[in-house]
């Protein structure tokens, strides 16, 4: 199994340095993960050095709380895709979720897939703070809006992903979109178990370590 193009190589901390940055590039070169995943400032400079490569470039969108208004959600999308990302990873308004604003949450998600065409959106549906009938519903809205994949989490949170997790979102996906798990992924063994469940993607900041232990 060639773990390396199920990798998003990601480093998404505020203390991000540029030369850090920089290191995460080289490394997704030299191992050909699939993506590396950063915040939208970081976008510019990581098209500089991956210009030439296949490896695309995923910028998170209201990060990590997803709480900025749908205008610029959008704003911060289509600035990010000028500057060079091929993909989005959003973040649902949890507040509208668990306030059963579902019609809300389905638009927004659809109005962002709207906004960027056929470039990747994953929607992070952060699972530590919803119930497993929350993680149902944002799942079917993710799918409703034609999302391409359904994401389990910023790495921000009170927890990441978990196989209990991800068992229940490909259930409700029910084939309609892909499965990204992030958060606390950490050795070859639980991505591969991850991905024996049906997971299309993995965000980690782990990579390196992942792919030399697989």
């Amino acid at each position: 199994m060639n773990l390396e193009k199920y990798i998003d190589h990601t480093l998404l901390k505020p203390t991000a340095t540029q030369e850090e940055i920089k290191t995460l590039c080289i490394e997704a070169q030299e191992y050909n993960f699939y993506a590396v995943c950063v915040n939208g400032s970081h976008v510019n400079f990581c098209k500089e050095i991956l210009r030439e490569t296949d490896i695309k470039i995923a910028a998170v969108i209201s990060f990590p709380l997803g709480a900025m208004t749908t205008k610029a959600k959008i704003f911060e999308a289509e600035e990010c895709l000028k500057n060079g990302a091929d993909e989005i990873d959003m973040v649902i308004n949890i507040g509208w979720l668990k306030s059963g604003e579902i019609d809300k949450v389905t638009s927004e998600i659809r109005d962002l897939k709207k906004a960027i065409g056929d470039k990747v959106l994953k929607v992070i549906i952060e699972t530590c703070y919803l119930t497993d009938e929350e993680k149902k519903i944002a799942c079917k809205a993710a799918v409703d809006a034609k999302a391409d994949y359904v994401k389990t989490s910023t790495g921000f949170g009170s927890n990441g992903a978990s196989i209990q997790d991800i068992i229940l979102m490909s259930l409700a996906v029910a084939g309609k979109a892909k499965i990204k798990a992030s958060g606390g992924i950490r050795d070859a063994i639980t991505t591969k178990e991850y991905i024996s469940l049906g997971v299309s993607r993995i965000g980690t900041s782990s990579g390196v370590k992942i792919v030399k232990t697989q």
